[in-house]
């Protein structure tokens, strides 16, 4: 019973989502050319800045150390090998494939995703929504629309900076202890990489924006109970992010797999 309780429950926050990205899709797509209502270009530029720039810091961080961990545990495998050629190209598919995607989509996450549910939230609980519906504003179009604009554009270019500085993290690595000059390194790294997995990177880079973007403002505009429901759906918010971005990436993974192998 609690099993089927929860698949239930699991199935009703799909269906919540999947009906808030129809409703993206309409004002994006649709009311613009049957009402003249376009999103607010302003509002999507600040959300540029904010969700994009704001979080180059903290992104290049991680990435950086993620790439020189991946280094070391590929050389420390492939020294047994005598493959030492192999690191850079094992760092550079894996960051452009899974890593740099994966580790993108949960610092937005935390910090873009969790902001948006707690601003949104706020919002609910004050009023703010009512009295937009009060004033025939579509919250949807005034809120979320701009919101998930802004991060559809801004998170393959952040993830492909991302990419690069992990990459230069297994350089470094390279560089200093394992006797691979910058040059060598690049060359061995671009020898691997092909246009499928840069695309692949991309492709995977558009699902995550919108799961990360439905997520934080379904739960920001559903929010109940005041400030401490403002702290739990805020809580939600970055844990079921993290969850089905984790899940679109093993469907993902599996989907390229297969089909490269029909290839």
């Amino acid at each position: 019973m609690n099993l089927w309780r929860s698949i239930t429950a699991l199935f009703e926050y799909l269906l919540c989502l999947f009906r808030l990205g129809l409703q993206c899709l309409y004002w994006i797509a649709i009311a613009p050319f049957e009402k003249g209502r376009r999103p607010s270009y302003r509002s999507t530029v600040h959300h540029l800045v904010f969700a994009g720039v704001n979080s180059l810091p903290i992104l290049f961080l991680i990435l950086l150390l993620v790439g020189m961990i991946l280094a070391y545990n590929s050389a420390y495998q492939l020294k047994k090998l005598g493959i030492m050629s192999l690191v850079p190209g094992l760092v550079g598919v894996a960051m452009t494939r899974e890593i740099g995607p994966l580790l993108t989509a949960i610092v937005i996450s935390a910090r873009v995703g969790a902001s948006y549910t707690a601003e949104l939230g706020t919002m609910r609980v004050s009023e703010e929504i009512l009295a937009l519906d009060t004033l025939a504003i579509n919250p949807v179009r005034f809120l979320v629309v701009p919101r998930l604009i802004a991060m559809v554009i801004l998170f393959p270019l952040v993830m492909t900076c991302a990419n690069c500085v992990g990459m230069l993290g297994g350089m470094l690595v390279g560089w200093l202890n394992l006797g691979l000059s910058p040059e060598v390194y690049y060359q061995y790294t671009f020898d691997n990489l092909v246009q499928r997995d840069l695309t692949v990177g991309l492709i995977k880079s558009f699902f995550f924006a919108v799961i990360i973007i439905l997520v934080s403002c379904h739960e920001g505009l559903a929010v109940i109970g005041g400030a401490e429901g403002v702290g739990r759906a805020t809580t939600r918010s970055v844990v079921n992010s993290i969850v089905l971005v984790i899940t679109a990436n093993l469907f993902f993974a599996a989907f390229f797999f297969l089909q490269e192998q029909w290839i």
